[in-house]
Parts: C-alpha cells; sequence; structure tokens
C-alpha cells in the first residue's frame, strides 16, 4: 500500500480507531522484535515500516489533539 494511501486512511480514522490501530501497530512490532532476535524474521525492513506506520498514527493523532484543543480555545473565547 503507498505511503499517501496509508496517511489519507489515517487522517480519516477517528480517535478511537487511531488507538486501536496503534495498539495493534505496537502488537506487531514487539512481534516482529521477538522473531528478528530468534532469528526467525525474513523481511527486517517489516520493523522500520511498522515503526514508521506508529509514527505517523501518533502525529495524526496530536494533530487532532490540537485540532481539537484549538477549537474549544476559541469556542471559549467567543462566548466571553
Amino acid at each position: 500500500m503507498k505511503k499517501t494511501t496509508i496517511l489519507n486512511e489515517i487522517r480519516e480514522s477517528s480517535q478511537e480507531e487511531l488507538r486501536g490501530r496503534l495498539s495493534r501497530l505496537e502488537g506487531e512490532l514487539f512481534q516482529l522484535k521477538l522473531r528478528h532476535a530468534t532469528n526467525q524474521l525474513e523481511n527486517t525492513a517489516q520493523i522500520r515500516s511498522t515503526r514508521r506506520e506508529i509514527a505517523r498514527v501518533l502525529t495524526v493523532m496530536a494533530e487532532k489533539e490540537r485540532a481539537a484543543a484549538q477549537a474549544s480555545r476559541s469556542a471559549v473565547g467567543k462566548t466571553e
């Protein structure tokens, strides 16, 4: 899957979906590291791509939190 497709999919997800995806990716990363340590992992690039996808999810989560905080601050400012 292309990086832009993955990023668009991540950006369209809700916070709950992102938390679930993050949890799944962290579990997958653990399994990949374990298989790598026991010399059972054929494609070590999977570790890198999983780490990067985790970073993408965390980045989008932070962006959404910042946007929500910004919206709440501007909403509070309008009511005063």
